[in-house]
């Protein structure tokens, strides 16, 4: 049966982000502890004993140590409960935490070939043995099947689709490692149970909802959404930055183009929002904007949250 567990819901830098006063950063340190969250990434199985991950947070190991589904078993001196990582984009929210599963478990990254050109062109991932941490190169509506530590078949369907978006901002300007194509920079994932037919959709960036877009998702049992900022502008009206939502490649939940909105009508059956930055008031309890999204259908998940099928 298909399980799915959110490790963490929070974009770079987690809440509180640690040189941040902003007032959700402020109640997360002061008072209200619910706010606290790492930084995003789910972890998902088939058969209840071996969990692929959708991205490794800079925050694995807190997120690892904090959910007892993913601890070694018992018994066992060393053992680990991943297969496997899938890698939807080069970001450092997104790769960073493999560099916390070096201890020699082995386990396989699949990834775009332009996102394991990434990890090739830094040395520092070369801490991963190959021998142990094979790298499985994905392509853009191509399913594969990624396979347990032994090659036995895992029984899950994994579709890889492109999505709006743009690449890992500290490669603006420079020489992409993986070439010129932006394509496979941002991708979305169909993840489906061969047995059981059950799936879901994982799209933790998402500049933007094409009608293509709307047509694969309609229908979906869930889906877990870019929910990174309330309003296109907000890190700039609060004083937190410079960029634009869209500037960085990240829709906005709310206004007429914004998530909320694009998604309304496509009978999703739970619509679960990611990667949401501190900058955000729609994780204050209680805030308008949170109403909103809660009344549009909208689930703001806390880390460890098993979110049903």
């Amino acid at each position: 049966m298909l399980r799915v567990v959110v490790l963490g819901a929070a974009a770079g830098g987690g809440v509180p982000q640690w040189n941040c006063g902003c007032p959700v950063c402020l109640s997360a340190r002061n008072g209200h502890p619910e706010l606290q969250s790492t930084q995003a990434s789910i972890a998902f199985t088939a058969d209840g004993e071996h969990w692929f991950l959708i991205n490794a947070s800079p925050d694995l190991r807190q997120q690892l140590t904090a959910t007892p589904q993913l601890h070694p078993k018992a018994g066992q001196l060393r053992h680990s409960p991943i297969a496997g990582v899938i890698l939807t984009n080069g970001e450092i929210d997104a790769v960073a935490g493999l560099l916390s599963m070096r201890e020699g478990s082995p386990f396989s990254i699949y990834g775009h070939a332009r996102v394991l050109a990434i990890l090739k062109s830094n040395n520092i991932f070369d801490v991963l043995s190959e021998k142990n941490v094979k790298r499985q190169p994905i392509a853009v509506d191509q399913a594969f099947e990624p396979a347990l530590p032994d090659g036995s078949p895992s029984g899950i369907e994994v579709l890889p689709f492109e999505v709006p978006g743009k690449g890992a901002w500290y490669l603006e300007g420079k020489a992409h490692p993986g070439g010129g194509d932006s394509a496979g920079d941002t991708l979305g994932l169909r993840i489906a149970d061969r047995r059981s037919g059950k799936y879901f959709y994982f799209l933790a960036a998402c500049a933007r909802v094409t009608d293509a877009l709307k047509s694969r998702l309609a229908g979906a049992p869930l889906v877990f959404f870019d929910g990174t900022v309330w309003r296109d502008d907000e890190m700039i009206t609060q004083g937190l930055g410079n960029k634009t939502g869209q500037g960085m490649g990240h829709i906005s939940m709310s206004g007429d183009h914004g998530a909320i909105a694009s998604l309304a009508g496509l009978d999703i059956g739970r619509k679960v929002f990611l990667h949401i930055n501190n900058s955000n008031p729609a994780l204050l309890n209680g805030s308008a904007e949170r109403t909103t999204a809660e009344h549009a259908g909208w689930q703001i998940p806390a880390d460890g949250t098993e979110i049903p099928l």
